[in-house]
């Protein structure tokens, strides 16, 4: 292969790499731009980790109502039995099954409604269905993190991520039910040990 050839080749290779990585970078990007609202960055932050709770958190969430739902509709099959108040039993199954649904869409929309980010100058959380919350706390005011294990994550190995800020002794902001936890922490760990100033 004589020079030209090989320069133009290895100038298409290099077009198609920076492409791909122009592709991968404007890929992130979109994504940020679907999950965060467009005034919550500043000029120049760069995001470092931008996550969502793990899809289990629709289930997992509500898991103590929708028991208590379950237990409800089982409590009413037994007075409407022991009563004699003649209400169909498919009746009470679909209204248990109705409120399980719309208790199960409403942990889905607080899913959606939920983002986790840390930047190289914030740790954010945003969440809030009609009324939304945003947390953000700058790197240098974050004094200690804390990664707890509920019962209900430690099967799916999810974790529960909090934020206690300078003159608290408590965490004030919790990344509830985040995949892999152990590896986000340590991120999160790096980047504050990186970026706080």
């Amino acid at each position: 292969m004589n020079n030209s050839k090989l320069k133009t080749r290895n100038a298409k290779l290099n077009f198609a790499e920076g492409a791909a990585g122009q592709a991968g970078q404007d890929a992130a990007a979109l994504r940020a731009a679907a999950m965060l609202p467009t005034e919550l960055l500043q000029p120049g932050e760069i995001i470092i980790l931008l996550l969502k709770p793990s899809p289990w958190f629709i289930l997992l969430a509500p898991i103590k109502t929708l028991f208590m739902l379950v237990l409800l509709v089982i409590a009413a099959g037994a007075i409407n039995n022991q009563f004699g108040l003649d209400i169909d039993r498919r009746d009470l199954i679909l209204v248990g099954v109705g409120l399980v649904g719309a208790r199960l869409f409403w942990s889905f929309l607080e899913w959606l409604s939920r983002v986790y980010v840390l930047t190289d100058q914030r740790v954010i959380r945003v969440r809030g269905v009609l009324r939304v919350f945003v947390f953000e706390a700058h790197l240098r005011e974050i004094q200690h993190t804390e990664l707890l294990f509920s019962l209900r994550e430690r099967p799916f190995n999810l974790g529960t991520l909090g934020f206690a800020t300078a003159g608290t002794a408590v965490s004030e902001a919790y990344w509830q039910m985040v995949a892999r936890p152990l590896e986000v922490h340590q991120r999160v760990v790096e980047t504050l040990r990186r970026y706080r100033r």
